[in-house]
C-alpha cells in the first residue's frame, strides 16, 4: 500500500477519533472542569508514548525546542481546552459540526501563507461548508439562545487549522513519535496550573466509573491517534489530511443519539450533509 494511501488512512481514523473523544467529553462535561480534563487526557496519553520511545530515538536541535512546545501547546492544550469548553453548553454532534470547519480553517490559513492554491472547486467547497454550519447553528442564528459555545468551538478549529499547517516542517525533520509526545507532554504542563486552580485536586475523587471509563478512553485514543494525526500530516499536505476532519461530526452525531440521547433533527443531518460534501469539493483537484 502506497505512503500517500496510509496518510489517508491514518487521517481518516483519526477523523472519526475526534467524533468518538467529543462524545465521550461531552458525557463527562458536567463532571469535571475544561482544564482539568484536558490535562487528564494528556497525562494519560504521555503515559501510554513515554514507553514506545525506547524504540524511536531523536535528538531535537535547540532552535526547534521551543516552537514544537508552543504547538503542542496550542494543538494539545489550547485547541483542547477551547473545545472542552464549548462542550459544557454545545451537544457533541453540533460541536463536532462546527469542530469540521477545521480543514476549512486550515485551507484559508495555508493559502494566506502560501501553503496551498485556492481554485474555484475550493471556493465552491467553502460556501457549501459554511451553509452546513449555518444548518447546524440555525435556532442559534435566528436568536434562540447565545453562541458563545459555539464561538468557543470555533476558535478550537481556528487554533488546529493553524498548527496544523505551522507543524509541517518538524514532521518533516523528525520522526512522529518524539514529537507527538514532546508536544503532548508540554501541554500537559502548561494545563497543569490551570487545572490546579481548578477542580483538579477534588473532582477525579468524585467521578464515577462510567465517567472514568471516558476519560481513560478520551485519554488513550488521543495519545495513539494523535501520533496517526501527525503521521498523516507528514505524509500528505495539511488541507487533505484534515478533511477527513469531516467524519467526526458523523461519528459524534451517531454517538451522541446511541448514548446520550441527543436527537438527530433534520437540520443537523442537512448540515452534516453539507459539511461532507462541501470539504469534499473544497479538496478535489478534478
Amino acid at each position: 500500500m502506497k505512503r500517500g494511501t496510509l496518510g489517508l488512512l491514518a487521517a481518516a481514523a483519526t477523523g472519526v477519533q475526534v467524533g468518538a473523544a467529543i462524545t465521550a467529553t461531552r458525557y463527562v462535561a458536567a463532571d469535571i472542569s475544561p482544564a482539568s480534563l484536558a490535562f487528564l487526557r494528556y497525562a494519560i496519553g504521555v503515559a501510554c508514548l513515554v514507553p514506545t520511545l525506547a524504540f524511536v530515538r531523536a535528538r531535537f536541535a535547540r532552535r526547534d525546542i521551543l516552537p514544537i512546545a508552543a504547538l503542542g501547546i496550542g494543538q494539545f492544550g489550547i485547541l483542547i481546552a477551547l473545545l472542552n469548553f464549548g462542550l459544557k453548553t454545545v451537544p457533541a454532534g453540533r460541536g463536532a459540526l462546527i469542530f469540521a470547519s477545521f480543514p476549512l480553517l486550515t485551507l484559508m490559513f495555508a493559502a494566506l501563507v502560501g501553503r496551498e492554491r485556492v481554485t474555484l472547486a475550493k471556493l465552491a467547497g467553502i460556501l457549501v461548508t459554511l451553509i452546513g454550519v449555518a444548518f447546524a447553528l440555525g435556532d442559534k442564528i435566528l436568536g434562540a439562545g447565545t453562541l458563545g459555545g459555539e464561538l468557543l468551538i470555533l476558535a478550537s478549529a481556528a487554533t488546529g487549522a493553524v498548527c496544523s499547517v505551522l507543524y509541517r516542517p518538524y514532521l518533516q525533520r523528525y520522526p512522529t513519535l518524539p514529537v507527538s509526545t514532546f508536544a503532548m507532554a508540554a501541554a500537559m504542563i502548561a494545563l497543569l496550573v490551570p487545572a490546579l486552580a481548578g477542580d483538579l485536586a477534588t473532582a477525579p475523587a468524585h467521578l464515577s466509573g462510567r465517567a472514568w471509563a471516558a476519560i481513560v478512553f478520551i485519554g488513550l485514543s488521543s495519545g495513539s491517534f494523535y501520533v496517526l494525526w501527525l503521521w498523516a500530516l507528514k505524509t500528505i499536505a495539511a488541507t487533505r489530511a484534515t478533511i477527513f476532519m469531516s467524519l467526526s461530526p458523523v461519528t459524534a452525531v451517531l454517538l451522541g443519539a446511541i448514548f446520550l440521547g441527543e436527537p438527530l433533527t433534520v437540520l443537523m443531518i442537512a448540515g452534516v450533509a453539507c459539511v461532507a460534501a462541501g470539504l469534499w469539493v473544497a479538496n478535489w483537484e478534478g
